[in-house]
C-alpha cells in the first residue's frame, strides 16, 4: 500500500473523481443551507438532499466533494475511546440519475486497488442480502473473490428513513489482521471486533417507499457514496486510531508541548489530550463556518465543545488560555483543503480566546460550587444533584449541563436532568413569548398547481417603478383558486414582476398589483424554493383572474429608501473594518426604509471616538460620490478580485458583485442606488452587544438620519427649557447644575453621618451590661439596610465589647443587622448565631460572619419580642 498523507489521500481521491467526469465541489458550509431538519451538516449527502430529492438541479449529474461534518451524538464518549470524534471529512462520489452500480463499484475497486494499491486479499465487500445484481457486478465484472463477499440484512446493508427515496448499499471492509480479532470461528466483515473495518459504503437509492413497506423502482436512480477520510488515512498509514494519523497526531503534539503532558504515557492523560485535540478540530471548523458560541442551537454545540476542552486543559494543569493557540496547528494542517481557514485565521483565533477567557471567569467559582454540591451528596448520602442546582450551575456559572453530568459520573453521581429540562424549558418560554408573532406563512407547503420549472423573473434591478406581468396562479385561505374578490386576502403568483422578495436582510417591496381598475395592495413578497415570487396582500377594489394581465407597480419612495440604506450598509462595513480591524465580518442585517441593522464581530464595546471615526468616514463616502456598479461574474474570478461574502452563505457559480468606487465590494443580490450620494446622510443611532462575540449598530439614513437630527434638536430644546437656558449654552448649565447637586449630596453625607453617629452614642448610652459586655436591642424606625450597617460599624468601633442588634421596619419588610466587637467574639458571642435565631422568631431567616450578619423576617409583629430575647442569647452564648 501507499503511504500517504491525509492531505494526500484527499487529493488523490478527489482526482481520482474528477478523471472519471465529476465536477469537483468545495465543501459545504457546517451551518445546513435552506434545511431546517438539521442542526449541523454530518454526512456527506446532506448539503445536496434537494438535488437527491429533485427539489434542485444539481450543477452537474455527477459530483465529488471532501466534506466536513460533525457529529455529537457519543461526545462523552470522545476521549475515552481511538475510535469516536465529533469532527471527520466524508469523501463521496455521487450520481444524480447519471450511472449506477456498475460504475460506482468498478470506480471504487480501481481507486483502492490502482490508486491506493490495496491488497486485494485484505479486501472485503458486503450487499444486501436480497441484491443479486450487486452480488453478480462485483463476483462477475470486478472481479472480488466469492469467498471475499457477505451479504447482510436490511439493518446492515439497506439504506432509508422513512418514506421516500431508498435502495440497498454495498460495504467495502479492510481486514486488518488476525491480531484484531475476537478469536471466533465466524468472525466476519460485520463483527463488532476492530478485525474487519468498514472503510466505504456505497448507496444504490433505486426505490421509493411509500411509508408503508412498499417499494416502487425509481425512473432516476441516484449514486451516494461515503467513505471517512480519517479511517481510510489509519488504514494507509498503518496506525490503529484516527489520532494516530499525521494532521490529527501534529495538533496532539502542539497539545502536549504547551501542557507538558505526554501522550501514551497514561490512561487519564490520553484521555484529555484525545478530547482537547477533537474538539479543537470541530470548534475551529464551526467558527470558520461563520458559528459562534451561545446558549441555543449549533451555537451551544460549539460552546460545549469548546469547555469541554478547556476543563480537560486544566485537568493537563493549564488554567490559562491555550486552544486559540492550538487552532493555529489545525489551520496549518488543513488549509490546503479549506483556504477559508487560513483567511479567517485571526477571527477564528479571537473568537475561541474570548470563549476560553469567558469561560475561566466563572468555572472556578462553578468549580468550587458543585464541589460544595458533591461534597454535600456524599455526607448526606445522595447521588443525584437537584436540578435547580443544576440550573443555577449553567445559568449563572456558564456551566453546561453536559459538563455537569461528566464530572458528576467521575464521582459515580448523576444529574436530575428532567428537572433541569423543565426549568430550561422554562425559560424558553419566557423568551419566546417575546417572539410570539412571528409565525410561518400560510403558503409555506402549498401547493399551486404550477411545474417547478416555472420560474418568476425579477425585473426590479432594472424595472423600478413598474412591470407587465401574468398572473400564473392565485392562493387565498391556503388553497389555490382560480379568482380573487374584493377584501379578499391572497397571494398572487406572477411570471415576472419588480417587487423586491424579502431576503438577505432586505426587506420586501410594497406597492400595488393592478388591472385595470381592480387593485390588490401588496403588504408583502417572499420567494418560493423553486423561485415563485408570492405577493402576499388584499384585494382593495374588483378582483383578479388566473392567466389574466395585470401591471406591477412598486412604492418607489419606499424602495428609494430601502436602497439608500442597503448601500449604507456596504459603506458601514468596510468603515468598520478600517477602524476596528479586518477580524469584523458580517453576521446579519436588517435593511428597512432609512434605517439599517448592522451585526457584526467583534469582541468589545465600540468607544465614543470609534463611532464618531465609523460615522466620519461613512458620510465622507457619501460625499464622495462614489459611482456604484454591478456586475455579474463567476464566483472563482469574484474572490479573486476581493469581493466580501457573507459568513456561512451558500452562493451559487455565478455571483453579483456589488462595488462603490475603491472603498467597497461585496457579493450582494439586492438593490442599491446608482451613486452614494443619493444616500444623503448617515447617522449611528446605538451600538450594543447581541451575543457573546457580536456587536450591533443601528442606524438612521436619508430622511432617517434628517428625522433623527430633528429629534436631537427638538430634545435640545426640550432639555434647555427645563434648565432655563438656551442650546448653546445647555452643556454648560448641565454641569453647573451636576456640580451643584454633588455639592449638596456631600453636605446630605455629612449631615447623615453626624446624625447617625448622634444615633450611635444614643445607643451606647442606654446599654444593657451583661458581663463584660454591653448589649443593645432596638428599633430604627424607617431606617435603611445602608443605615443599620453604618451604624452597627459605629458601635463596633467605639466598643469591642458591644453586641448590638438593630431592626427596621420599611415597606413592609423587617431587617435585622447584629454586630459583635473583638471583646464579645472572644467570649463566645456570634452575631451570625443571634440574627439566625431572632429571625426565625419572625418566620424568617439569615446569617453572616461573627463580628456582622444580617437577616429578613416576615412577621412584624413580633419584632419587639425577637429583640427583648437577644439578652438572652447573650447570656446563653457567654455560659457556653
Amino acid at each position: 500500500m501507499k503511504k500517504l498523507g491525509l492531505n494526500s489521500i484527499r487529493e488523490e481521491y478527489l482526482k481520482f473523481f474528477e478523471s472519471k467526469g465529476h465536477l469537483r465541489l468545495p465543501s459545504f458550509p457546517l451551518i445546513p443551507q435552506g434545511d431546517n431538519s438539521l442542526l449541523i451538516i454530518n454526512a456527506g449527502m446532506a448539503p445536496m438532499k434537494p438535488w437527491f430529492k429533485g427539489e434542485a438541479v444539481p450543477p452537474r449529474r455527477r459530483i465529488t466533494t471532501c466534506q466536513k461534518c460533525i457529529r455529537t451524538p457519543d461526545i462523552e464518549r470522545v476521549g475515552k475511546t481511538s475510535r469516536h470524534g465529533t469532527f471527520f471529512e466524508m469523501l463521496g462520489n455521487f450520481s444524480f440519475g447519471d450511472y449506477f452500480k456498475h460504475e460506482a463499484t468498478a470506480w471504487a475497486w480501481e481507486f483502492i486497488t490502482k490508486v491506493m494499491e490495496m491488497p486485494e486479499d485484505k479486501l472485503y465487500v458486503t450487499v444486501y442480502q436480497d441484491d443479486d445484481e450487486a452480488y453478480d457486478i462485483w463476483t462477475k465484472e470486478v472481479g472480488v473473490a466469492p469467498s471475499h463477499m457477505s451479504r447482510l440484512g436490511k439493518d446492515d446493508n439497506f439504506w432509508e428513513i422513512g418514506a421516500g427515496p431508498c435502495g440497498p448499499c454495498s460495504e467495502i471492509y479492510f481486514d486488518r489482521g488476525e491480531k484484531y480479532g475476537c478469536g471466533k470461528p465466524d468472525c466476519a466483515p460485520g463483527c463488532d471486533c476492530d478485525r474487519y473495518v468498514e472503510f466505504w459504503n456505497l448507496v444504490f437509492t433505486q426505490f421509493n417507499n411509500d411509508g408503508s413497506g412498499n417499494y416502487t423502482e425509481l425512473p432516476y436512480k441516484n449514486i451516494d457514496t461515503g467513505m471517512g477520510l480519517e479511517r481510510l488515512a489509519c488504514i494507509m498509514q498503518g496506525v490503529d486510531s484516527l489520532f494516530d494519523v499525521d494532521t490529527v497526531m501534529n495538533i496532539t503534539k502542539h497539545v502536549s508541548e504547551i501542557t507538558g503532558a505526554v501522550y501514551g504515557q497514561s490512561v487519564k492523560t490520553d484521555v484529555s489530550l484525545r478530547v482537547i485535540t477533537d474538539h479543537i478540530r470541530s470548534t475551529t471548523m464551526m467558527i470558520s463556518d461563520g458559528i459562534l458560541p451561545s446558549n441555543e442551537g449549533r451555537g451551544y454545540v460549539l460552546r460545549r465543545l469548546l469547555r469541554r476542552a478547556a476543563r480537560h486543559g486544566r485537568l493537563l494543569g493549564t488554567d490559562r488560555p491555550f486552544l486559540y493557540e492550538v487552532c493555529r496547528t489545525v489551520i496549518r494542517e488543513s488549509r490546503e483543503a479549506y483556504p477559508e481557514l487560513e483567511e479567517k485565521a485571526g477571527y477564528i483565533e479571537k473568537v475561541i480566546k474570548a470563549e476560553e477567557e469567558r469561560f475561566n471567569q466563572t468555572v472556578d467559582t462553578g468549580m468550587k460550587l458543585l464541589g460544595g454540591y458533591i461534597d454535600a451528596m456524599k455526607a448526606d448520602g445522595r447521588t443525584v444533584l437537584p436540578g435547580e442546582d443544576c440550573f443555577k450551575l449553567n445559568d449563572t456559572y456558564g456551566f453546561p449541563i453536559d459538563l455537569t453530568e461528566e464530572i458528576l459520573a467521575e464521582q459515580g453521581m448523576s444529574a436530575d436532568r428532567d428537572g433541569f429540562d423543565a426549568l430550561m424549558s422554562e425559560q424558553r418560554e419566557r423568551a419566546r413569548a417575546a417572539t410570539a408573532a412571528l409565525g410561518d406563512f400560510g403558503w409555506a407547503g402549498m401547493d399551486l398547481g404550477l411545474p417547478k420549472e416555472l420560474e418568476t423573473k425579477f425585473t426590479g434591478y432594472d424595472s423600478f417603478r413598474e412591470d407587465d406581468c401574468v398572473i400564473w396562479a392565485i392562493a387565498s385561505e391556503n388553497e389555490a383558486v382560480g379568482e380573487i374578490n374584493e377584501g379578499s386576502e391572497g397571494i398572487l403568483v406572477l411570471d415576472r414582476t419588480p417587487f423586491y422578495a424579502e431576503m438577505g436582510g432586505q426587506v420586501a417591496d410594497t406597492g400595488v398589483i393592478k388591472a385595470g381598475d381592480s387593485v390588490f395592495e401588496v403588504s408583502d413578497v417572499r420567494r418560493s424554493k423553486d423561485n415563485k415570487y408570492l405577493h402576499t396582500g388584499r384585494v382593495v377594489k374588483g378582483s383578479f383572474r388566473a392567466e389574466e394581465k395585470v401591471s406591477a407597480e412598486i412604492d418607489a419612495d419606499r424602495r428609494m429608501a430601502i436602497m439608500r440604506a442597503h448601500s449604507c450598509t456596504h459603506l458601514l462595513q468596510s468603515a468598520l473594518r478600517k477602524v476596528l480591524g479586518e477580524h469584523v465580518e458580517q453576521a446579519g442585517s436588517l435593511v428597512t426604509p432609512d434605517t439599517v441593522r448592522f451585526d457584526f464581530t467583534h469582541f468589545a464595546a465600540i468607544t465614543p471616538e470609534e463611532l464618531k471615526e465609523i460615522d466620519r468616514l461613512v458620510n465622507e463616502q457619501i460625499l464622495a460620490d462614489l459611482p456604484v456598479t454591478v456586475k455579474e461574474m463567476p464566483i472563482s474570478e469574484a474572490k479573486k478580485e476581493g469581493a466580501m461574502a457573507l459568513f456561512g452563505e451558500k452562493y451559487g457559480e455565478t455571483v453579483r458583485v456589488v462595488t462603490m468606487g475603491d472603498w467597497s465590494k461585496e457579493l450582494c443580490g439586492g438593490t442599491h442606488l446608482s451613486n452614494t450620494a443619493k444616500a444623503g446622510s448617515y447617522r449611528t443611532v446605538s451600538e450594543f452587544s447581541v451575543a457573546a462575540g457580536v456587536r450591533r449598530i443601528e442606524a438612521a439614513v436619508g430622511r432617517g438620519a434628517l428625522d433623527d437630527a430633528d429629534r436631537s434638536r427638538e430634545l435640545n430644546k426640550e432639555l434647555a427649557d427645563i434648565l432655563k437656558t438656551n442650546t448653546g449654552e445647555l452643556k454648560a448649565k448641565a454641569e453647573q447644575y451636576m456640580n451643584e447637586m454633588r455639592d449638596m449630596r456631600r453636605t446630605i453625607d455629612k449631615l447623615n453621618g453626624k446624625l447617625l453617629s448622634a444615633e450611635a452614642d444614643r445607643l451606647i448610652a442606654g446599654a444593657e451590661k451583661i458581663g463584660a459586655v454591653s448589649v443593645i436591642s432596638a428599633r430604627q424606625e424607617g431606617a435603611s439596610a445602608d443605615s443599620l450597617r453604618t451604624v452597627g460599624d459605629l458601635l463596633r468601633d467605639r466598643d469591642e465589647n458591644i453586641v448590638a442588634v438593630l431592626a427596621a421596619v420599611g415597606e413592609g419588610k423587617l431587617t435585622f443587622l447584629a454586630v459583635c466587637g473583638k471583646g464579645a467574639v472572644a467570649a463566645g458571642v456570634k452575631a451570625g448565631s443571634i440574627i439566625k435565631s431572632i429571625t426565625a422568631m419572625t418566620g424568617g431567616s439569615g446569617g453572616g460572619k461573627p463580628d456582622a450578619a444580617m437577616g429578613g423576617g416576615k412577621d412584624v409583629s413580633r419584632i419587639d419580642e425577637a429583640l427583648a430575647a437577644v439578652a438572652g442569647l447573650v447570656k446563653d452564648s457567654l455560659n457556653n
